[in-house]
């Protein structure tokens, strides 16, 4: 086994043991070797990839997509400092995010305090893996107390310059919080269970915590073509399993079974609220994104969003 990564034995978001290998390819060979030094435009370094694999296995309980070997926190750092210049990324960053993804945030943020009833003043909202910190700058817009976590120095530092308090990992339990965000973060973590474990400490009676994350639910169909030069976005693409990156793949029963296993519930949003919230009506695609996304969520509960709640005793 390859020092720089860690093999999971179990199903991280369920605990279950009972799971089958889907797709097994050498890192540090094709296709996946190519895919990853186009991805990170040639910055990869294959000598940390050797006799490690991109190994992908479906969980029987929960039906949760995993990588079973994963980076320990040395390629991690690697990963995330080096091969994704944190510089070139908040460029990026700052180039691709429109209008659109802050009107999202708005809305969101506009529609969890309706949800929870009181001013904004008296609330304390946590953005957990807040990257460049926008989500929580919005939310400190609205009046809230407005808290973030982040594993890069220089987005901690660019959020603390921005007045955005930083908590440390060990000190989540003691903080209670009306609102967690978890925006594109658990498909990210190695441990998902224990992370949502610890993070339920820190609500307030009734506080929610969010969950997004990609929706693949038809993952296995593009598992069998696996067509590794389908672009992100497209009907094909593979960017719900990327390699090294999006360790989890979920389900929308993968996060119901993770929420029950952790003694958590889901919270149906009201719908008049999402649709008292919903600002961008401009132009037809819009309009019809606003309609659905609300039946989506709560009827047809095909959108990997969801809020949860500790259960009541």
């Amino acid at each position: 086994m390859n020092q720089y990564f860690v093999c999971r034995e179990k199903c991280p978001a369920c605990n279950s043991r009972r799971f089958s290998e889907v797709y097994r390819n050498p890192y540090d060979e094709p296709p996946v070797s190519t895919y990853l030094e186009s991805f990170y435009s040639g910055k990869v370094e294959l000598k940390y990839l050797r006799n490690a694999s991109f190994c992908l296995c479906e969980c029987e309980e929960c039906q949760l997509i995993f990588q079973k070997e994963i980076p320990n926190d040395q390629l991690m750092k690697v990963l995330y400092e080096e091969w994704i210049d944190p510089q070139t990324s908040y460029l990026s960053d700052q180039e691709r995010d429109d209008q659109d993804l802050y009107w999202y945030y708005l809305q969101e943020i506009a529609a969890a305090i309706k949800f929870l009833g009181r001013m904004p003043s008296e609330l304390e909202f946590f953005d957990f893996g807040m990257g460049w910190g926008k989500w929580a700058l919005i939310a400190k817009g609205f009046g809230c107390d407005s808290f973030g976590a982040e594993l890069s120095e220089e987005r901690i530092n660019f959020a603390i310059s921005n007045g955005i308090k930083i908590v440390e990992w060990d000190d989540i339990p003691d903080h209670k919080f009306d609102f967690v965000n978890t925006e594109q973060v658990f498909e990210h973590i190695p441990d998902p269970y224990q992370t949502l474990c610890h993070l339920r400490k820190s609500l307030k009676p009734g506080g929610l915590l969010k969950i997004s994350v990609p929706t693949a639910a038809d993952i296995s169909k593009r598992l069998k073509l696996m067509d590794w030069n389908a672009p992100k976005g497209s009907k094909n693409s593979l960017n719900a399993v990327a390699p090294l990156e999006h360790i989890n793949c979920y389900k929308r029963q993968s996060l119901a079974k993770m929420a029950e296993e952790a003694g958590m519930e889901e919270v149906l949003m009201p719908m008049r609220i999402q649709y008292m919230y919903a600002t961008n009506w401009s132009g037809p695609k819009k309009i019809a994104k606003n309609i659905l996304f609300p039946i989506l969520r709560n009827v047809m509960k095909s959108k990997n969003y969801v809020f949860l709640r500790n259960k009541q005793p």
